[in-house]
C-alpha cells in the first residue's frame, strides 16, 4: 500500500475503492472505461508504458491544453516548428505582399524554412514549398532542372508539306547560356 494511501485512511477519510480491472487493461479516468493496453498511448516514461488516459480522451486533453495555452492549434504548431507565432506569420506575409515568394500566387500558408539551420525563409504556396522539399532545397539540383527545362523543349517542324516531326532544338548540344 502506498504512502498516501495509508495516510488518507489513518486520517479518517473515506477512500474510494476502484473497480478491479482484468489483466492487459486499463481504467481510464477521465471516461471511466475500461480497455484494453492497445486503446491507451505508448508512454515510456510511464509505470506500465502507457498513457494514464485512453486515445481519445488523451487527444482531447491534448486539443484542451492547445487550446488554453496556445490560442490553438496553428499557434502552438508555428511555435513547437519554427519559433514564430501567428502574428510573426502575418507580418511576414504581409512584407511579402500577401503572395507566395517564389511564384506569386495569392494567400500562401507553408512556412518554408532551412531544415539545415532551423531559419526561416519565408511563406510559400503549397506546390512550391512541395517544389523545393522534392529538390531537397539543393540549389544544384535546382540548377540542374532549370536547364533541363531550358534544353529540352520539343517543337513539331515541318518536314515535308502535311507532315510533322517532333524534335528538340539543342539534339546534342547543351543550351546556350543566354536561353
Amino acid at each position: 500500500m502506498s504512502y498516501a494511501k495509508r495516510v488518507r485512511e489513518q486520517s479518517g477519510r473515506d477512500v474510494r475503492q476502484l473497480p478491479a480491472v482484468p489483466e492487459g487493461h486499463r481504467r481510464c479516468p477521465a471516461c471511466g472505461a475500461t480497455k484494453m493496453l492497445e486503446d491507451f498511448p505508448r508512454n515510456r516514461s510511464g509505470r506500465g508504458g502507457y498513457g494514464r488516459y485512453c486515445k481519445p480522451c488523451h487527444n482531447e486533453k491534448g486539443k484542451e491544453s492547445r487550446q488554453r495555452l496556445h490560442g490553438g492549434s496553428r499557434e502552438y504548431h508555428l511555435r513547437r516548428r519554427y519559433g514564430i507565432g501567428e502574428q510573426e506569420f502575418q507580418e511576414l506575409l504581409a512584407e511579402q505582399g500577401g503572395v507566395c515568394a517564389i511564384c506569386g500566387a495569392p494567400d500562401p500558408q507553408h512556412l518554408d524554412h532551412d531544415h539545415r539551420t532551423g531559419w526561416v525563409r519565408g511563406i510559400l504556396c503549397f506546390n512550391c514549398n512541395g517544389g523545393l522539399g522534392q529538390f531537397r532545397d539543393d540549389q544544384s539540383r535546382l540548377a540542374g532542372a532549370i536547364t533541363y527545362l531550358r534544353g529540352t523543349t520539343w517543337q513539331r517542324v515541318l518536314i515535308h508539306p502535311g507532315v510533322y516531326q517532333m524534335c528538340s532544338p539543342t539534339r546534342g548540344r547543351p543550351p546556350s547560356p543566354r536561353s
